[in-house]
This record gives C-alpha cells, structure tokens and sequence, in this order.
C-alpha cells in the first residue's frame, strides 16, 4: 500500500510539472560569452554567462539552457569548466547543449552539474544516441533540441545553427525522438527566430497534440503576449528566449504575473 501511494504520488508530481508552464531564459555560448544575433548570424556580445545565470535564477526563471553554439560546427566540446561554474551558481534546472556526441559527453556534462543535456546535429545523424542516452541516464536527462525552418509550406529540420538543410519533416523526426526515448523537444523555429514576431505557434499546436512529451517553445519571442500565445495556441509546455531577457525588455516577475492574470499556470 505504501509503495502504491508513493507512486501515485509521484505520478501527481509529474502532472503537476507538465501543467505548469515555465519561463527558460536561454545563454547561446560562444568563445565563452553570452552571445545574441538574428538567425544565428551578426552575433553581439550579451555578457557573462555565469553572472547571467545566477541573476536569472534570482530573478524568477524556472530552467535555464545554456548551448555552446559555436561547440558543433567548430568540432570543440562544451567547455566543462563553465558549465561547472555555472551549475554552481544556481539552484534551478539547467540544460548544457551543444558539441555533444556520445554517452561520453552526456556522462561528462551531468557529472559537470548539468541536470539535463541538449542532442542536436548528432541525434539526426545517430538516432541511436537518443535510445542509448535514455536508457543509461533516464528520458529526463535527454532533451532533443530541433532546429526547422518551413519551405514552401513544409517544415524541414536544418543542422549546424539552421545553416545545413536535411530531407527530414520535423512531425516526422519529433515523433521518432520520442519513440526513442526523448524525454521532451527544444524545437526552434528558424523562420521566427531572433525576429520578436512570435513563435510559431500552428506548429508547436501540431507538435503540442501529436506528443505526449513536454514540448519548449524557441525563437520569436518579442512581447508577454507572445509568450501567452506560445502556452494557450502553441500549447506549449515551456517558452525560451534569450535576447529579451539578456537586454531587460521583458521581466521575467512581470511576464509571470501577466500569464498568471491570463489564467496561464505558473510558478510565480
């Protein structure tokens, strides 16, 4: 009987953090600083990441992701030493992408502090990584971030920062990410991205209903309502942005009080 109720209860604690909506404030990593451009290009220095981190978390945001952007194309790995200084200054949830492509670098990474990693460029080119991943660290450690960018009406998954184009649909691929063992998706629209018009709300609807994994919403982020928007016509389960949040244009205390007036569930 006590093991049935400690289940249960497990199992309503679960819920609960599916319902919630949460606020991810993104720190895109290049050469070891915050960096911030439209489109991943024209890239401008956005500050110190571990400063950062730490005033996020102070502040009210409920995960943070950190991607070496620059780790993938350039062959580097993620510089552990920073994701150990940055682990250490905070007490939310945080996800290290970026150059990441064996159970090595996953084990190393979570041994380095982070509770989540991020798989990209290397889950589209060994899906099996996603299975192995899963298997030894569990599906909460594994986010699979998917970047796509919609051609002629059709949503295609791109590599190395959206600059590399493959022949995979993203309903597709997002439905074999979660068969695998995924535990939720980091999708990014590359069409919205850095453009503050709002996320791409239809396909995060699609996305949203078709899974039954938390999906996080990136790139187009702009105003409060695009956030509401994300949550209530995307159906998203979180929201992430950086260039909003880097530059103070929108409060993470204030997003969460306007959502919260929406009727939107969220940690304030």
């Amino acid at each position: 009987m006590a093991n049935r109720f400690l289940y249960v209860r497990l199992q309503v604690h679960k819920l609960n953090i599916m319902l919630t909506k949460r606020i991810v404030p993104c720190l895109d990593i290049k050469d070891g600083r915050t960096v911030k451009g439209i489109n991943f290009i024209d890239l401008k220095d956005a500050g110190d990441p571990v400063e950062l981190a730490k005033a996020y978390a102070d502040t009210g945001a409920d995960e943070l992701v950190f991607l070496d952007i620059s780790a993938t194309e350039e062959k580097r790995k993620t510089l552990l030493d920073l994701v150990m200084r940055v682990a250490a200054s905070i007490d939310i949830p945080f996800t290290v992408g970026g150059g990441i492509s064996s159970v090595s670098d996953i084990d190393a990474l979570l041994h380095a502090g982070a509770d989540k990693v991020s798989i990209n460029s290397s889950a589209v080119k060994n899906p099996l990584l996603i299975d192995e991943a899963s298997a030894k660290f569990g599906a909460q450690c594994i986010t699979v971030a998917i970047d796509a960018k919609q051609i002629d009406g059709e949503w295609m998954v791109h590599l190395v920062g959206g600059k590399v184009p493959t022949s995979l649909n993203l309903f597709e691929w997002a439905s074999e990410v979660e068969q695998r063992g995924a535990g939720e998706i980091l999708f990014t629209s590359m069409n919205h991205d850095g453009t503050k018009a709002g996320f791409a709300n239809e396909a995060l609807g699609i996305l949203s209903e078709m899974l039954n994994i938390p999906i996080i919403a990136s790139g187009g982020a702009g105003t409060v309502q695009h956030f509401a928007d994300a949550f209530v016509k995307g159906k998203a389960d979180a929201a992430l942005a950086a260039s909003v949040f880097h530059y103070k244009e929108i409060e993470i205390q204030d997003l969460k009080k306007e959502l919260q007036s929406q009727g939107i569930p969220i940690r304030i």
